[in-house]
Parts: structure tokens; C-alpha cells; sequence
């Protein structure tokens, strides 16, 4: 037991590796990318703090090079998933008795890990298997990971610190407990840090966890769990499994020690999942937590008023960056006739030097989407826009995946506000522009509100404070994270925390406060050092 009130080290944001032409980094990174490229990986499933490998084993292709292999991950089934809720299960007790402090150190020695003698191999990881350049790694699996696990330790310090006043002959606490149970994680392929963030979070208040990452990203997977081993987090407290979703899914929803859902996917799948839990909730030991993030339809709106090459460079940045497969990524944008056609020429302009390929070469901006069906999902929208009558493809709209998945930053202009692809989530580098009349700047305004279901991220440029504070107001609802003439990407942890509503998730706010407290439970204790000896109140004379 403690003896003390310890102080963790205050949290700063990891500095960003610039990577530069020439740079001892960029050389230490890639000399790492090609070993790890050419060796053979042989991922398993990790439960109990055991490697279990099975009979059932699936290739790893990077999307950049569908033709070669970097290894094989083991893919398990149901008895898997059983294994690691009793893994979790058997390692709570123990775990739960664990002082603060003690989690708290594990995660700060995982961030130093991750800064220091790890970074290049996560970053490669992250390169390798999800097609990241080395700024786009860099943000990712180093830099926000890092801030991730150092800022909810002083997250974590804050909400212990929260405690009720006393008054006179009493003593109040407030005791901060994890779930009663076991949590699932379940994250995505996009970000590395997000699937590391969504079960450690959960660790570090506590909880032990039944981890299912995307098969997309087992590589860096993989190392994370490395890097949780080597800072000494205990057997059993995260479990990581590769096994089918749906039964997954149904199997652990069904657990009578179920206790919280952390979630980034689609929405379709997180909806199926919640009302799994509604169906189940009979079966609980206590009322599940359940956070999610699920994507979004993100914009971009400039105003007349608007600075048109930071309006370009805010359009190419936040839909290209990582093949627009974030889910932050501009994705419609609303432009008004006065300037589309300088904002146009600037995009073509800037667009016309971005180099498309391996991410093994560094100075290639835009890399390969996922997988085949993530490649035939956006070359669909294209085909569809060059035969549209309501749309165009005004820049790019090539697709080639000879060799891997790419496709090539893509402009769709419409005269529809409708239009398919300015509805509908692609998670490609496809932006669609709907320019409207200068006139109609109010009702544009309402139009971006009302044409999607998503509420993730969103953005205005205009250099008119009238219609930036219109903007503002009119667009409440319309985005979690809402930035003012800057791109609507690239949410740094401790500055904006990071969520959406309506159809993008809870707003639970992964990098922050907010989120933390989704995984504790709260005792309130009330101790009276001098209990009263008779029933009568002095109001009974």
C-alpha cells in the first residue's frame, strides 16, 4: 500500500520527428522499415500473457505491395475468446488491488519505450501493414500514442484527486473503482494509437480487458503488446485475440460479467453492438459502459471572405493525408462561386506535385488504401461521378492497383447537394465540392447541417468575424471537434479532445478527462467520528 501522494511527471505532447531528406531519423527509420519488410512475422494471439498460436493462419499483405508477404497472424475461434475473458477475469483481483501509483508506472515506462528504443519499430510496423508515410507514423503509432499514455496517467491523477467536501465530525471520499467485470475493446485499422489507446485506457483505471484489434493492423498489434510486456503490465489484464467479429461480438455481449464496450468502427457495426447489449441486459451484472467512435462525413466551408490558398492547402492536407482513411478526413466541401474557381487552380496546383506510392520512399505523400475492397469501394464513386450527370471529376480520378491499392487524390465536383458522394462515408482520398451562389451562405449553412447523419469534425474559413461567429452557431451540432480556418484532421491529445455525436459516436472524448471517467465506478464514502448515541432530533424537543 501506498505511503505516500505521489506526483506523476507532467505530461507534455511528444515532439514530432520531422523526418527530413538526409536525417539521421528518416535513415534509422527506414533502415528498420526494409528489415522488418524483408523478414517473416509470425503474429499470435496473446491471452493470459501466453502466445497462442493456431492451425489457422492468414497472410499479411501490405496494401502498397499486395504481392508480398511480411508474415501471418493466427487466427482463433470461440474457445479463444473464452480463454481471454477468463484470462481477464482470473487477473482482475489481483490487479484491482494494485495501487495507482503502480499502474500508473507501467504506462509512463510504455510511453518511454515507445519514444525511445521502439519508435522506429512501431512506426515500421505501422508503415508496413497499414501503408503510413513516416509523418503519418510519426503523428500515429509514435507521437499520439506516446501523449495518449502519458496524459491519462495525469488524467487518471486528476480524477482521484476530485473528492467531496466534509462537514463538521465527518470525513467524505470518493473512491474511484473500476467495473465490476471485464471490458472489450474493439478498434481499427487506422490508427495505431486509437487501438492501443482503447484498451490501456480502460487498463490504467483498473479494468482488465478482452482486446480485439482490426486484422488490418496485426502488425503493429503485435508490437504493442511487445512494448505493454516489457513495462512490466501483468498476464491476463489485456488480452489480445484475432477472431471473427460478429461472434466475437455475440459471445462476449452475452457474458453475464460484461461490464463496457470501447469501440471505434463503423456505425452499422457499433449499433449492432449496442443493441446486442440491449438484448442482454438482463443477463448483467451491472449496466454495461458504452463509448464509441463511428466515424463521420466531415467538412469544410469557406465563407467569400475566405483566404483561397488556405482553403486549398486546408482541402489537400485534410483529404489526402493517409489516403483520407481518417475519420476526420474532409470529405465534402461547400465553396462559394466567387472563389471556387482560385481555390480550384491552387488545389490542381498543389496536387499536380504530390507523388503517389510506397511509403518506403518517404517523399510520396499519398500511399495505398487498405485493402481490394477499400480500393473498389472508391474507384466505384469515380466510375459512377465520370458518368454522372449531376457530377464531374474535375482533378485526379486515377485508380491502378497493378501493384498496390492505390488510388490518386481525387476532386469530385457536383451541382447536386445530394449527390451520392457528398453524403456518403468512402474512406478514400475523394473529396467532393459543392459550390454554391455567395448569396445563399445561410442556407448553405443550414445544408451542411442537415445532410449528414455524422457529427465528427467540421470547418470554416472566413476571415469575416460575423460569419465565422454564424458559422459557429450554426453548425452547434454539426461537429464534435470544430476548427475555425484550419483543416478539420489532426486532433492532438490534451489540446482538442477527440469525439463526435448523432451518428459518429458517443463524444466520449478519447484524450481527455471525459473518457476516463467512463471506466471507473464511484464509492462514495462517508465516515462520522463521533456517531450520535439517541435517534431524537432537536426539533422533538
Amino acid at each position: 500500500m501506498s505511503k505516500a501522494i505521489s506526483q506523476v511527471p507532467f505530461a507534455q505532447n511528444e515532439p514530432v520527428n520531422s523526418y527530413a531528406p538526409g536525417s539521421a531519423e528518416v535513415k534509422s527509420l527506414i533502415d528498420t522499415y526494409k528489415k522488418m519488410y524483408a523478414d517473416s512475422i509470425d503474429i499470435p494471439m496473446v491471452i493470459g500473457g501466453k502466445e497462442v498460436r493456431t492451425d489457422n493462419k492468414v497472410a499479411i499483405h501490405p496494401p502498397h505491395d499486395h504481392q508480398h508477404t511480411v508474415g501471418t497472424f493466427h487466427y482463433g475461434d470461440m474457445s479463444h475468446v473464452e480463454a481471454a475473458i477468463n484470462a481477464a477475469l482470473a487477473a482482475k483481483k489481483q490487479w484491482n488491488e494494485l495501487g495507482w501509483e503502480q499502474r500508473a508506472a507501467i504506462f509512463l515506462k510504455a510511453a518511454d519505450l515507445i519514444a525511445g528504443p521502439y519508435r522506429d519499430r512501431i512506426n515500421a510496423a505501422t508503415m508496413i501493414g497499414q501503408s503510413k508515410n513516416v509523418h503519418q507514423a510519426e503523428i500515429d503509432s509514435a507521437c499520439e500514442l506516446i501523449d495518449f499514455l502519458r496524459f491519462n496517467v495525469e488524467f487518471m491523477t486528476e480524477i482521484y484527486s476530485e473528492q467531496p467536501i466534509s462537514d463538521a465530525g465527518v470525513w467524505n471520499r470518493s473512491e474511484y473503482r473500476p467495473l465490476e467485470g471485464f471490458c472489450f475493446a474493439v478498434t481499427p485499422f487506422n490508427f495505431t494509437a486509437i487501438s492501443a489507446n482503447l484498451p490501456s485506457c480502460m487498463a490504467m483505471m483498473g479494468n482488465v480487458v478482452v482486446w480485439k484489434p482490426s486484422d488490418k493492423q496485426a502488425y503493429s498489434a503485435q508490437v504493442i503488446m511487445e512494448v505493454f510486456k516489457e513495462a512490466g503490465l501483468p498476464d491476463g489484464v489485456i488480452n489480445m485475440i484475432f477472431t471473427d467479429g460478429a461472434e466475437t461480438a455475440a459471445k462476449v455481449l452475452a457474458h453475464p460479467e460484461f461490464a463496457g464496450l470501447h469501440f471505434t468502427g463503423s456505425t452499422k457495426v457499433f449499433q449492432g453492438m449496442w443493441k446486442m447489449i440491449g438484448d442482454n441486459i438482463h443477463n448483467y451484472r451491472s449496466y454495461p459502459r458504452i463509448v464509441g467512435e463511428t466515424g463521420g462525413k466531415d467538412f469544410v466551408i469557406a465563407h467569400p471572405s475566405a483566404d483561397t490558398q488556405a482553403v486549398a492547402t486546408a482541402l489537400v492536407r485534410g483529404a489526402y493525408e493517409y489516403q483520407g482513411q481518417k475519420c476526420s478526413a474532409a470529405s465534402r466541401a461547400y465553396i462559394p462561386q466567387s472563389i471556387w474557381a482560385e481555390v480550384k487552380a491552387a488545389m490542381e496546383e498543389q496536387i499536380a506535385t504530390i507523388k503517389v506510392g510506397s511509403v518506403e520512399d518517404p517523399s510520396n505523400f499519398v500511399n495505398a488504401v487498405i485493402d481490394r475492397n477499400s480500393f473498389e469501394k472508391c474507384k466505384g464513386y469515380i466510375d459512377r461521378a465520370q458518368a454522372a450527370s449531376d457530377a464531374q471529376v474535375v482533378i485526379g480520378g486515377k485508380c491502378d492497383d497493378s501493384v498496390g491499392y492505390f488510388v490518386y487524390p481525387t476532386v469530385i465536383e457536383t451541382t447536386n447537394p445530394h449527390y451520392e458522394s457528398i453524403e456518403q462515408e468512402i474512406f478514400g482520398p475523394i473529396l467532393t465540392v459543392y459550390v454554391y451562389e455567395d448569396s445563399q451562405w445561410a442556407e448553405t449553412l443550414e445544408l451542411v447541417d442537415a445532410t449528414s447523419p455524422y457529427a465528427l469534425t467540421g470547418s470554416v474559413f472566413s476571415q469575416d468575424r460575423y460569419a465565422i461567429n454564424e458559422a459557429y452557431k450554426a453548425l452547434e451540432n454539426a461537429a464534435g471537434n470544430f476548427y475555425i480556418n484550419d483543416k478539420p484532421t489532426g486532433a492532438v491529445v490534451g489540446q482538442q479532445p477527440f469525439g463526435g455525436s448523432r451518428a459518429s459516436g458517443t463524444n466520449d472524448k478519447a484524450g481527455s478527462k471525459m473518457n476516463l471517467l467512463r471506466w471507473v465506478s464511484a464509492r462514495s464514502v462517508k465516515e462520522t467520528f463521533v456517531p450520535a448515541k439517541d435517534y431524537k432530533y432537536p426539533y422533538l424537543g
